[in-house]
């Protein structure tokens, strides 16, 4: 039989979870979510710091922990609306074993995840989202909140009508993104090789940032877009629609981005930001 325990949160408070949390599920208006990863495994931990209106209900069922406003089913949830008239606001911060599997749903609301190595899935209806240091699996779906994403190294799955990707020493296998109107920044990693990305937006503008020397099968194209090439080895052709084209290093990678309206830019990360930290010889102009 399962054993299912309930509370009921409408002021500030703090729990803390003896039984094994396998699985964390939040979701929110308003307010922030913050979820930590612990990789030494040990007990699960809930702070609410702030709470306005409606109660929060906890609830700790068969390793699965839920914290969310009743009102706020997962199914469906990109379908709901920033109502102004809801009374709903919290912050909440839950720390958890980094193998849990995360998802987080937050309408008008901030959200940071980081240090988990089990699969994370993240929806937002608006406000911005940043994710940190993820190892495992991440899907993740907005209507117009921004994800930005840092140091993430599990395979990334991102779709957005109008919010912005941003992804800074991305080292995972693979990126899949696509969006309406949202612009898309990666700044990939050396340690990224043989990864397969494709990006997709029609009026966003796309700007890819490779190390050097980059090791991938390169085919990017805009419409009616600008387009800028930091690399020799590509060839960019045509008139009206506009293409990179071309192979660097063994090509053992794979790169597609497509734009209709938006600017196209493949860029080239300097040498000397891979390589230790030392005595700066750069001269700066005034």
């Amino acid at each position: 039989m399962s054993s299912r325990t309930e509370w009921s949160i409408s002021a500030p408070d703090t729990l803390e979870f003896t039984e094994p949390v396998n699985a964390l599920n939040v979701r929110t208006a308003g307010g922030t979510v913050n979820v930590v990863g612990t990789p030494d495994g040990g007990p699960a931990r809930l702070e609410v710091s702030e709470i306005d209106g409606e109660p929060l209900t906890v609830t700790y069922e068969d390793g699965t922990l839920t914290v969310a406003y009743d009102d706020l089913p997962w199914k469906g949830f990109l379908k709901f609306l920033d109502r102004k008239g809801w009374r709903h606001r919290a912050v909440v911060s839950v720390t958890v074993p980094a193998a849990a599997r995360v998802e987080v749903g937050v309408v008008g609301a901030s959200a940071v995840v980081s240090g988990i190595s089990g699969r994370t899935d993240l929806r937002g209806v608006s406000g911005d989202s940043t994710l940190v240091g993820l190892s495992g699996a991440v899907r993740a779906e907005t209507v117009s909140g921004s994800i930005e994403a840092q140091g993430v190294t599990g395979d990334l799955r991102f779709h957005s009508v109008s919010g912005d990707l941003t992804m800074i020493d991305g080292g995972g296998g693979g990126v899949r993104a696509d969006s309406v109107s949202g612009d898309m920044t990666l700044d990939l990693d050396p340690v990224a090789k043989g990864a397969d990305i494709q990006l997709t937006t029609v009026s966003g503008e796309i700007a890819i940032r490779l190390a050097d020397p980059a090791d991938a099968r390169v085919e990017a194209n805009t419409t009616t877009g600008s387009v800028a090439n930091a690399f020799d080895d590509l060839r960019v052709s045509g008139w009206g629609p506009r293409q990179i084209t071309g192979t660097l290093g063994a090509g053992t990678g794979k790169l597609k981005a497509t734009t209709v309206s938006g600017s196209l830019a493949l860029l080239r990360r300097p040498a000397f930001e891979d390589s230790p930290a030392g005595p700066s010889t750069e001269k700066k102009g005034l």
